[in-house]
């Protein structure tokens, strides 16, 4: 079987007619179902070589990623700073990102805030 043709089957299932017979399927019938009508018009654009282009997969968040910050993470972090070494290494090595350590270095005056960043103060005990 050709594509094409292949194609043009799929296409009816997905009108929920009966490729051969030419009647509309019934109610009940598993092509009329929501998911298997958008199965169904995947494989066609697919078959098309229109199919939207496949998403990008997530990136494994650092291991760090949402802990808080220990003392000695702090002291790691403003010797890298002080020492020139780039923010995104120093998020490599510590396990953040670069965000959550910039973030950081703002929080410990190492850094001015940057535009639109929300900046909380510490609160005393």
């Amino acid at each position: 079987m050709e594509l094409q043709a292949a194609r043009q089957i799929i296409d009816t299932l997905a009108q929920g007619i009966h490729p051969v017979t030419g009647e509309v399927m019934g109610e009940e019938s598993p092509y009329n179902a929501p998911p298997v009508i958008r199965a169904l018009f995947a494989v066609s654009q697919a078959l098309d070589g229109s199919a939207p282009p496949a998403a990008k997969p997530r990136r494994e968040p650092p291991p760090n990623a949402g802990k808080a910050w220990a003392p000695q993470e702090d002291g790691k972090l403003e010797s890298a700073f002080s020492a020139g070494i780039d923010v995104r290494d120093i998020a490599q090595e510590l396990g953040r990102t670069a965000w959550a350590v910039e973030a950081r270095l703002v929080k410990l005056g190492k850094l001015p805030p940057m535009r639109g960043m929300r900046v909380t103060q510490p609160t005393s005990a």
